[in-house]
């Protein structure tokens, strides 16, 4: 069925299928294999499903990992790649929502029902290049549906999450979500939060990240879900904005259009258009005929950390979306800034997103880039040598002038950079003639 070449990573792959089936064993891909095959699309995930115990799958390969050896999971290592081989199994009864009290071995198709959509229950045969599909998946591709296998609100007691995961599915395959398992969603929405706050933001991320980002933040509004995960940013909703700056409508609406924006984006970039303007609700004034919001940037920056560590984001993260949501108007200023401030405004560490983030907040509201272009072009004929020059004096240099250890030093140093950014000073010895010309000692 393929046409072209297997990848490295899918050849690894048919050679753990092939020791398991000399060994006596039936092996398939699993999942999402099928799935993204059957969508000519490239392979995501390669895990492989086998009848094969777990204990007999680590005597079978030399570099083997029990992640989860008690529900038949074992991670075999081939060719330095990891990959995922599962027992086929049926799950008992699940008693946290999450995962279940036990399991017991099985054959495909009951390994099958089990799973979550349909999209993703079937197997495929390296062997023979078959499909092997016990729960309509070809139906559904071919129709664009999301389904759940089986009872929705079932599989969604079963294991919370899978409300979550039907959103990006449907999101980047552009798909529609079957009504009886939205129906499902939007009964049992209430619920996710019983689940680990990492997996929800987990899955928050691929909704922004993997494509589709406007139409997954639609359907976590439309399911309910929004406002049991991300409040804040349900409460956007309704919040007017002034139409000469907004002719696109309230602020969730402008959200909505950033989001449509985005391309393949960090996650940093991909919370930072989600939250850069959460801060507005609160801050939202009206002056006459116009709508101010007012300090709602340093507003929307606090809050995003607070959403970021809810979602159990690292440090690096929350501290670049904060960064991003602070500063994401400061690029409108830029044409208007001092050369040694605009300097090391273009030289922060976070700026390429920065500017893709202005870019994308101009193109949902009133489309003028000229500010973006502004940056971009001063970036690139400056250079890092001028954004981010060698400091001309450093403290040595001081102290050899004469100068005692102190607090006067570091504005010294202070003033010395920022004439050096303005382009005053352009060598060592002209800094110190400055210096004795402005800072006389004795």
């Amino acid at each position: 069925m393929r046409l072209v070449s297997a990848s490295p990573r899918e050849a690894a792959a048919r050679r753990i299928v092939e020791r398991l089936r000399a060994a006596g064993y039936i092996a398939y891909f699993a999942g999402g294999y099928a799935r993204d095959l059957l969508l000519g699309r490239e392979v995501q995930d390669l895990d492989i499903a086998t009848d094969a115990p777990a204990a007999r799958v680590q005597e079978l390969f030399e570099r083997t990992v029990p992640v989860g050896a008690q529900f038949g999971v074992v991670i075999v290592v081939e060719q330095g790649m990891p990959f995922e081989v599962a027992t086929f199994r049926t799950d008992e009864p699940y008693l946290d929502g999450r995962h279940p009290a036990g399991v017991r071995y099985s054959n495909p198709e009951e390994d099958a029902r089990r799973r979550d959509f349909t999209i993703n229950g079937m197997f495929y045969d390296p062997a023979s290049g078959r499909i092997i599909d016990y729960v309509g998946g070809q139906n559904d591709l071919r129709a664009g549906l999301i389904r759940a296998i089986g009872d929705p609100a079932q599989r969604f007691r079963e294991d919370r999450l899978r409300m979550l995961r039907a959103v990006p599915f449907a999101a980047r395959l552009a798909f529609a979500i079957e009504p009886a398992t939205f129906a499902a969603i939007r009964q049992h929405g209430h619920t996710i939060t019983e689940i680990a706050w990492e997996r929800i933001g987990d899955e928050i991320v691929r909704i922004l990240t993997e494509g589709g980002a406007r139409r997954g933040l639609e359907l976590l509004d439309e399911s309910g879900l929004l406002r049991h995960v991300l409040p804040e940013v349900a409460a956007l909703k309704g919040g007017e904005q002034s139409p000469d700056f907004h002719p696109e409508g309230d602020v969730f609406v402008h959200t909505l259009r950033v989001l449509e924006h985005l391309e393949r984006p960090s996650e940093t970039l991909a919370l930072g258009a989600l939250l850069h303007d959460i801060g507005k609700p609160q801050c939202a004034a009206r002056r006459g005929e116009r709508v101010t919001f007012y300090k709602h940037c340093t507003v929307g920056a606090e809050m995003a950390v607070s959403v970021c560590q809810r979602l159990r984001r690292s440090r690096a993260v929350w501290e670049r979306v904060a960064y991003l949501v602070a500063n994401h108007l400061r690029v409108a200023q830029a044409p208007r800034m001092r050369t040694s401030t605009l300097k090391r405004f273009l030289a922060d560490e976070g700026i390429e997103e920065l500017l893709d983030l202005a870019r994308m907040d101009a193109l949902a509201s009133h489309g003028d880039l000229s500010a973006y272009e502004f940056c971009t072009r001063k970036r690139a004929e400056l250079g890092a040598e001028q954004l981010q020059p060698p400091p001309l004096l450093r403290g040595r240099d001081l102290l050899q002038l004469g100068f005692s250890p102190g607090p006067r030093m570091g504005k010294i140093l202070a003033a010395v950079r920022e004439a050096q950014l303005e382009g005053l000073l352009a060598s060592r010895d002209e800094a110190i003639a400055w210096v004795r010309q402005r800072y006389p000692q004795g």
